[in-house]
């Protein structure tokens, strides 16, 4: 093996990463390089140990449909805009350089593929449970109207533990705070989509999402919700401040804003970019943000709204400020919902900018927490069915057509047609009712550009494969192998030294 000192002189000639040249650029990945590479990685994991201390706080970050697929993709397609790079395939995301990593399995109580509900449920309670419902047990059937059964097979979620021992909760979406992920945290209910008032059936006697927030039975409430879903919280009568034609759903006539600012003290209600900045941490208690009437925007478009959005790392930024003034330690679960939204659109380039956006929120929590006292797991509740195919060569452009090292032009399909690196199983990017299209002269880089998909749906569906679990801090070592996906809550109870459900 070849002295450090000699690898810089060392160099190999391969193709130019711009597509089409010729023109050759020295990359240092030699024979030497990849064996050096490999004996640092062994030397690092050699001297790694667990730290086997209990928690003071846990983060939670779900990457709302980010399968391995989705990660892979942005990764490279971070790597492509970093300079330096040979190709982006080398870059990590921050999340990646976790030193424990499991995979999930991710179906619920009665689905191979499942949706959001029963997924977050299973993470946040330890219990599996149907489509649609969310912290309930299996015995609930969807939309079960009574109120008094929903109560009986309720199971108690991590947040709602934490409060009961005085610490501090949180939860922060890009998605309306009453959208599923972020309601399993702290609602019971046998539907969903039963986010306002406006939204529960005749004879309905269970309460709906948004009010479940405020009716939050345990401690003193969540000390911090940031996200969308204004509408959900607003009454049918009030015009919504920032979009003043629109008006809230509820019909009950309450505003639940400012029964937020009522019940809790030195509390706050923001709606816009320029509320949320003026914020002073040190002096706030509770904070409710509601940034959209729906959801929030993609980062892509978050810098032309209209009221100014907080990006998800700021919004993880403020919330971890607030949570850590209490000594006795936080839960905050972190929610980059719309990657989901736009595998559902069929629109790889948000998804992918999405969960880069998450890769900057995580390394935001790692920089202003304690490894040594705060858990910090980042996981899917599901997958897509997205997929990275055919034989690009390196540092081919991840949202461009596919051309092969050593070949001139695109790669072809079997009738003599280029196709792109990335696309769906399923999903709006159909094409083919009259043959697949010729994309030669189509930008498929382009931000509205929608993948290439096989069979023709209106809206792109999840996928049941597994999905990754990456883990920094005390008890991470407790994630290895292939879990199911109720196993997280059961690290995360012990690493606070929680009974399971109680």
């Amino acid at each position: 093996m070849l002295p450090m000192h000699c690898k810089s002189a060392i160099l190999i000639s391969t193709l130019s990463l711009a597509a089409g040249t010729s023109q050759a650029e020295p990359v240092f990945e030699t024979p030497a390089f990849w064996l050096e590479s490999g004996q640092n990685r062994i030397k690092a994991a050699e001297q790694l140990e667990a730290n086997r201390a209990f928690a003071k706080n846990v983060i939670l970050f779900i990457g709302d449909g980010m399968g391995i697929s989705t990660i892979t993709a942005a990764r490279i397609l971070e790597g492509q805009r970093k300079p330096g790079n040979r190709g982006g395939e080398e870059n990590s995301l921050s999340f990646e350089t976790a030193p424990y990593v499991a995979l999930s399995k991710t179906y619920s109580a009665n689905q191979q593929t499942p949706d959001s509900a029963p997924t977050m449920s299973a993470i946040i309670t330890g219990v599996k449970t149907n489509d649609g419902e969310l912290s309930v047990g299996m015995q609930v059937a969807r939309q079960e109207k009574s109120a008094e059964v929903v109560n009986t097979y309720k199971v108690k979620t991590l947040l709602e533990q934490a409060e009961e021992k005085g610490l501090s909760t949180g939860v922060v979406s890009t998605a309306r705070v009453t959208h599923a992920t972020p309601a399993a945290c702290y609602a019971h209910t046998s539907e969903r989509d039963w986010e306002s008032d406006a939204q529960i059936p005749a004879g309905a006697t269970v309460r709906d999402i948004a009010k479940q927030l405020l009716d939050f039975e345990y401690g003193n409430g969540l000390e911090v919700a940031l996200g969308g879903g204004r509408s959900m919280f607003l009454p049918e009568t009030t015009p919504d401040p920032e979009d003043n034609d629109k008006f809230g759903s509820r019909k009950d006539g309450v505003d639940l804003t400012q029964r937020w600012l009522a019940e809790y003290p030195q509390s706050a209600y923001v709606y816009n970019k320029a509320g949320f900045d003026a914020i002073d941490s040190k002096q706030t208690e509770h904070l409710l943000g509601l940034f959209e009437r729906s959801h929030m925007e993609y980062e892509h478009d978050r810098f032309g709204d209209k009221g100014g959005e907080p990006s998800l790392t700021e919004m993880t930024e403020k919330a971890i400020e607030i949570l850590s003034k209490n000594k006795k330690g936080y839960v905050l679960m972190v929610e980059a919902g719309r990657i989901d939204h736009a595998h559902h659109a069929g629109n790889a380039y948000r998804a992918l900018t999405e969960t880069i956006e998450l890769s900057n929120a995580v390394r935001k929590a790692l920089e202003k927490t304690n490894p040594q006292d705060t858990l910090i797991i980042v996981t899917a509740d599901h997958s897509h069915t997205f997929t990275i195919a055919g034989y690009p060569q390196r540092g081919n452009p991840i949202m461009g057509l596919v051309k092969q090292a050593g070949e001139k032009g695109f790669a072809k399909d079997s009738n003599g047609l280029p196709y792109a690196t990335l696309g769906y199983a399923n999903g709006p990017g159909y094409r083919g009712q009259k043959g697949r299209p010729d994309l030669s002269a189509v930008d498929t880089t382009h931000p509205d550009f929608l993948q290439e998909a096989v069979v023709p749906l209106g809206s792109e569906t999840h996928g049941a494969e597994d999905v990754a679990i990456f883990a920094f801090g005390p008890k991470a070592h407790l994630f290895h192998g292939v879990q199911e996906q109720s196993y997280i809550y059961q690290v995360m109870a012990h690493a606070f030294k929680f009974k399971a459900g109680r």
